[in-house]
């Protein structure tokens, strides 16, 4: 997790367009969105959080593919503390491991 969050920055993604569909509603919470094609818009206060996606070629390693989803957050009019909340929740719900 970070420290600070831009008002835009882009993030590649290590899921299936699916898996992120899937686990946005929760990454999101209770706030106002709308789903549109590739695209999402999150109401955050007085403000708004815009999502686009497109689908990348999956990282091969040896013989393991990584499905990628290049991510771009485009905050308008979200202070940054809000933003730093919204992002906090966000990253935990999206965060995925083993171990």
């Amino acid at each position: 997790m970070q420290s600070f969050y831009e008002e835009r920055f882009e993030r590649e993604m290590g899921c299936t367009e699916a898996d992120w569909l899937r686990w946005l509603p929760n990454a999101i919470g209770t706030l106002h969105w709308k789903l549109q094609g590739q695209t999402a818009g999150v109401r955050i206060g007085d403000g708004a959080l815009g999502l686009k996606w497109q689908v990348l070629e999956p990282r091969t390693i040896a013989l393991a593919q990584i499905p990628r989803l290049l991510v771009q957050f485009r905050f308008a009019g979200v202070d940054e503390p809000l933003r730093y909340q919204f992002m906090k929740r966000f990253d935990l719900y999206m965060q995925r491991g083993g171990g």
